[in-house]
């Protein structure tokens, strides 16, 4: 799908997804400054999202690769939205041919919500800011991990 050359690391563009079940967050990082904004949210049914809008964003932006999180539980243990998200990770790996990574994104929601009621109160806690939030913070753990 992507037709220009990899970019050399440290200077890739990602997609982030915040994959749910009935939407999937999404944000656009860049590596050079370890940070990402967050772009809105596709509707999903039972996990399964509407490609069409999804390849929108991935041709808009034309990523390097994709982090997508991964809903464990709090000790670490893997649950079905887990096993979920790596499937969906694998379908949008072999729909488009982009290298997919994952993220723990345990806490993220909680986190996006916080970080939204601290912007903009209650009006700024709509799901599709949530998710779209949620994914920004993914994609930022995910530099973090790295740089460390």
């Amino acid at each position: 799908m992507s037709t220009k050359t990899k970019s050399p690391i440290g200077q890739r563009t990602v997609i982030g997804f915040d994959f749910g079940k009935k939407y999937i967050g999404v944000a656009v990082g860049q590596e050079i400054t370890g940070s990402a904004t967050p772009l809105g949210s596709v509707k999903a049914v039972d996990g399964i999202p509407h490609w069409d809008n999804l390849s929108k964003f991935l041709k808009e932006w034309q990523p390097d690769f994709i982090v997508i999180g991964l809903p464990l539980n709090m000790d670490g243990s893997e649950q079905q939205l887990t096993l979920d998200a790596k499937k969906f990770g694998n379908r949008v790996h072999g729909r488009f041919g982009i290298p997919v990574e994952f993220q723990d994104e345990r806490l993220t929601t909680a986190d996006a919500k916080e970080q939204l009621f601290a912007r903009g109160g209650f009006k700024n806690l709509k799901k599709d800011n949530i998710d779209a939030e949620s994914a920004r913070l993914i994609i930022e753990s995910y530099f973090e991990q790295q740089y460390n």
